[in-house]
């Protein structure tokens, strides 16, 4: 049998947080493991999401056998809907995660028949060459796993999105045993989750959670009002629960959390054996003190139901004094801006907000430096390579690698688009594919929307300037005087006379003249007022010129 090298390629997850996605390559089989997406920077405006590049992937489609997701958070399902329609290609997921993918291609009307093949932990599956195995890891979401792929040249573990939680919510911990065992039989390579390994010590249980929203639902004396991801099922049912023992009523709010509740409970991942869940149309049977809204927009979302009640754009709900809110998530890096306007503008409302890390109303489902430490002592990998993390976080989990005895030459801190070649004794970086971002507004912009994102910032920062002018048809010559309308430029009313000059200066610079080339014309206009405006305002708005032959 020939013996071909390993490949593992990252193609999104390493050196940020989300868009994770890694293709598995060995011979002529191609295994995809996640599909996430991530949210844009401040920067990139007008951006709803970016995705991985699949370039790679689109050139060597005929090697593709198919895409197993660990677990159904959006920064591992989240690119689907996108890069399904370019990859045609079964998916593998446990039964939850299945229901997210279900719901996520229905919120973007997708058109996809997406092939969903149920994988069940402990049981081995084919995906081509690759056999494979989930086994359960503790999350913030149940039915998460991480991944054993066998290959000829020996095991490799994907952990997933990981911690160690010995009282987990759904009862079902991270499988220690069954990585004890395979680090007995021999890994050959571990790559794991490194999200939280700056953190010391060991990662509070999700019981935590359910304690705090008890007391608080308890003490409450008006309505509360719980963002959280609409993903996280866990908390979802503590807010049931709590809600059933202090006889309130729960409604849900936002078509997605809606939707995701709906099927939960359908699959019986969500259990409401007190009957308190309730349609908004019985919102008026119950007061204040008996009711919890439980909403999306714990990230601040735009058009999340949250932030629309926050800034009184709710059609239904309105903030009252005396209600508390609880925002139960940890803020994704780049999105503590809409975060804290959220709060702020609940607090100018009356409202009690509760967040943050030092009120216990989240804990987060990564694994703290002892948790990475136990699974790294009982994998025993020959090569380790941290996944999931900016890059700071990638290389402190490499060091902890270090510190428990696992040579330097056999870690590999990585970025996107970086190849790990392994032949079973060796381990090295064989180079780097081309790689880029790929933005999502509306439609896919692409991975070259760079000039669009430098437009939306110079617009943003200096306005835009349209330089109208008229030219005689025969003889080239101006006719009248040139027209300029601004936009976010100067206040024409107050600072007209730069208006004003740059009009005179138009007019002077064609002089009377035979122009017969536009774009010589529009050349001409833009090098000369863009240095005027430069010189009175130190700003460089975008200048579009229209020369209207009459």
């Amino acid at each position: 049998m020939t013996r071909h090298k390993l490949r593992i390629i990252p193609l999104g997850g390493l050196g940020e947080i989300g868009k994770n996605m890694m293709a598995v390559e060995y011979g002529e089989d191609i295994l995809i493991i996640d599909c996430g997406m991530m949210f844009p920077e401040d920067e990139m405006l007008g951006v709803d999401l970016l995705i991985p590049d699949i370039t790679y992937l689109l050139e060597h489609k005929h090697k593709l056998r198919g895409i197993v997701i660990t677990h159904g958070h959006e920064d591992h399902i989240g690119a689907l809907p996108y890069i399904l329609p370019q990859l045609d290609l079964p998916i593998y997921a446990t039964k939850l995660t299945q229901g997210l993918i279900s719901v996520k291609l229905k919120e973007h009307r997708s058109l996809i028949k997406a092939r969903l093949k149920l994988i069940t932990p402990g049981v081995r599956f084919q995906v081509g060459g690759f056999k494979v195995e989930a086994f359960p890891v503790c999350h913030s979401i149940p039915d998460a796993v991480g991944l054993i792929i066998y290959t000829p040249l020996g095991a490799i573990v994907n952990s997933g999105d990981f911690k160690i939680d010995y009282t987990p919510v759904d009862g079902r911990p991270t499988d220690l045993s069954k990585l004890a065992k395979l680090g007995n039989e021999g890994v050959l390579l571990l790559m794991a989750d490194s999200t939280y390994s700056e953190l010391p010590g060991y990662t509070p249980s999700e019981k935590i959670v359910g304690q705090t929203l008890e007391h608080i639902i308890g003490d409450a004396p008006g309505r509360v009002i719980i963002a959280t991801f609409s993903s996280l099922i866990s908390r979802i049912q503590m807010v049931i629960d709590a809600a059933t023992h202090h006889k309130r009523h729960v409604f849900i709010v936002g078509r997605s959390m809606r939707d995701t509740v709906k099927m939960a409970l359908e699959l019986g991942y969500l259990h409401d054996a007190g009957q308190v869940l309730c349609t908004a149309d019985d919102l008026k049977k119950y007061s204040h003190s008996q009711t919890i809204l439980l909403t999306t927009g714990s990230q601040g979302e735009p058009t999340s139901a949250l932030v629309r009640i926050a800034n009184r754009d709710h059609p239904e709900i309105r903030v009252h004094q005396g209600d508390t809110v609880v925002i139960s998530a940890t803020p994704i890096p780049g999105n503590e801006s809409l975060i804290n306007r959220t709060i702020d503008n609940l607090f100018r409302q009356g409202a009690n907000v509760i967040y943050g890390s030092r009120s216990n109303v989240h804990v987060h489902g990564h694994g703290s430096q002892e948790e990475l430490k136990m699974l790294l002592t009982l994998a025993k990998p020959r090569f380790f390579m941290p996944i999931h993390g900016e890059y700071r976080h990638l290389v402190i989990h490499a060091g902890l690698a270090k510190s428990l005895g696992i040579q330097e030459s056999n870690i590999f801190v990585m970025d996107n688009g970086n190849i790990l070649e392994v032949d079973g004794e060796k381990a090295r970086i064989a180079g780097k594919l081309p790689y880029g971002n790929v933005y999502v507004d509306g439609l896919v912009l692409g991975r070259h929307a760079q000039v669009i994102l430098r437009d939306r910032k110079l617009l943003s920062r200096d306005g835009i300037v349209v330089v109208i002018v008229a030219l005689d048809k025969n003889k080239g010559c101006l006719v009248g005087t040139p027209d300029i309308v601004s936009r976010g430029f100067v206040d024409a009313e107050h600072d007209g006379t730069v208006i004003n000059q740059g009009r005179e200066l138009v007019a002077s610079t064609l002089g009377k003249g035979h122009h017969t080339e536009q774009s010589a014309i529009h050349t001409r206009i833009k090098e000369t007022l863009s240095k005027f405006f430069y010189e009175k305002t130190k700003r460089r708005p975008m200048i579009i010129t229209t020369a209207i032959e009459v």
